[in-house]
């Protein structure tokens, strides 16, 4: 068991150091979903085969030291030094092998339950959310508020709570699912959304924004145009670039592209069912559905609602809903 066992963990250590050198592409959900189950055989196979035989061993040791106490004092014999106490401590302990396996299942398992059905944190990678999420920023995103799905497979098992306009949502990049990309929900299924000239326009109404002060980019050291919008019941700041063009370059091609009109002005597309057009709050450096699509309900991850730590600005912690 000490040769399998190194090897299992071996090649654990492998599958990390490969994924986090880049030399294959990782999944972390599959990665903590395989810790779960193979830590939770060892832990079955402690409780139910080797920790009873360790005990059964204890027991023929104490067994054996009362028949021989009983025998010396046959002889006349009473004072014998028969502690057991040490021998006793050392069988009953983990080997090391189980050490790295069954004693880590209850810390795994709580990990993998509250990772993939409850609350799972983020780190904002990308400017695309500004000025709502910072990078850097760390977040939480509520995993059953769409629905409780299983891990690994993404299948939903309960409905939960339809996304709403105006949500912030992480889910999974369409053109790579194995990368998961943070938007604002901007079109619900059926929805004609269309973003021409930089102005926003749901169903034919205009979304109306407001200006407010221009913002300060720390890192890009510039000045923005910053406006507040509203989408359904959600209030939020977006900024707008006049440098860039209204137009969208170098869209790519995806599932139900024939639904968007693409031109100078910008694009108008028909959300098909089953899907939502999501757009960052930085509009104008946003990579997001006008230019690789809708994303389908089966790679929706969860509602993001919360900033729980930023190491360069703990006045970011608190809700952004």
């Amino acid at each position: 068991m000490q040769v399998l066992t190194a090897f299992i963990l071996a090649a654990f250590v492998g599958y990390a150091g490969a994924w986090y050198f880049g030399m294959l592409e990782g999944n972390f959900a599959l990665l903590l979903f395989m810790a779960t189950v193979v830590t939770g055989i060892y832990w079955l196979a402690e409780r139910f085969y080797f920790l009873p035989q360790r005990q059964k061993a204890v027991a023929l040791l104490e067994a054996d030291a009362i028949k021989r106490r009983e025998a010396l004092a046959k002889q006349g014999i009473s004072q014998v030094d028969l502690d057991v106490t040490e021998a006793r401590v050392r069988l009953l302990a983990q080997p090391w092998w189980l050490d790295w396996t069954a004693g880590l299942f209850p810390v795994i398992i709580a990990v993998f339950f509250l990772r993939s059905f409850l609350f799972e944190p983020f780190k904002i990678p990308s400017g695309s959310m500004i000025p709502t999420l910072m990078v850097g920023d760390l977040i939480l995103v509520n995993k059953f508020h769409y629905g409780v799905r299983l891990p690994v497979i993404n299948t939903k098992i309960t409905e939960g709570t339809p996304p709403q306009r105006g949500d912030v949502m992480v889910f999974r990049y369409p053109p790579k699912p194995s990368l998961d990309y943070i938007k604002r929900v901007v079109g619900l299924p059926g929805d004609e959304v269309a973003y021409l000239n930089k102005r926003l326009t749901i169903n034919g109404q205009v979304i109306e924004t407001t200006a407010v002060p221009e913002f300060f980019d720390e890192d890009a050291m510039r000045y923005f145009k910053q406006f507040e919008e509203t989408l359904g019941e959600h209030k939020h700041r977006l900024l707008n670039d006049d440098a860039r063009p209204a137009f969208i370059p170098g869209a790519d091609d995806f599932e139900f592209k024939q639904n968007c009109r693409y031109s100078v002005e910008g694009v108008v597309c028909k959300v098909p069912a089953g899907h939502y057009f999501m757009m960052g709050d930085n509009r104008d450096n946003s990579l997001d559905s006008r230019y690789w699509g809708f994303v389908p309900d089966k790679n929706i991850v969860g509602k993001a609602f919360f900033v729980w730590m930023n190491f360069s600005s703990l006045k970011r912690i608190g809700s952004f809903n």
